[in-house]
């Protein structure tokens, strides 16, 4: 009986140790979060492709964070994107962003990995940041709120 009590309380013990370690990566994760909502949006000159994130007043902006390596990237945050482009027309550009050749952006908005969006209000602030594939119904939520901002 004693060796029952014994291997209980190892795994209750292991149990405690993931559920903190779980705990304590949210907890990154959100502090990294509230951080890139609450910076000022960077300076114009931090672009990808010469593409200017602050480009349009009157629209919604996606950053779409990705590698060349990156197959959840290309095969599901991409069509979800076109999707949201599909459904939202001229009021939503989706910049795409390679995460390695952009350290800036990257480390602006605390990039953690790929595929990471981060959409931005019209005034280029930071309304959402995703990290991991985001589905098109998510975006389309938050495409909506950040737009629901300035009207």
């Amino acid at each position: 009986m004693p060796e029952i009590l014994v291997r209980l309380d190892v795994l209750i013990l292991l149990s405690l140790v993931l559920y903190l370690m779980v705990l304590a990566g949210w907890r990154f994760i959100e502090v990294r979060r509230q951080r890139v909502l609450t910076a000022e949006p960077p300076h114009p000159v931090l672009t990808s492709d010469n593409a200017n994130i602050a480009a349009s007043p009157s629209c919604v902006r996606i950053l779409a964070f990705s590698s060349s390596g990156c197959h959840q990237c290309h095969r599901l945050q991409t069509p979800a994107l076109q999707r949201v482009l599909e459904a939202r027309g001229p009021a939503v550009t989706v910049v795409e962003v390679d995460a390695l050749s952009s350290p800036e952006l990257t480390q602006h908005y605390q990039v953690l990995t790929v595929p990471t969006t981060v959409v931005l209000n019209a005034t280029g602030r930071a309304h959402a940041v995703n990290y991991g594939f985001t589905n098109t119904q998510r975006l389309l939520e938050q495409v909506d709120e950040a737009q629901k901002q300035f009207m």
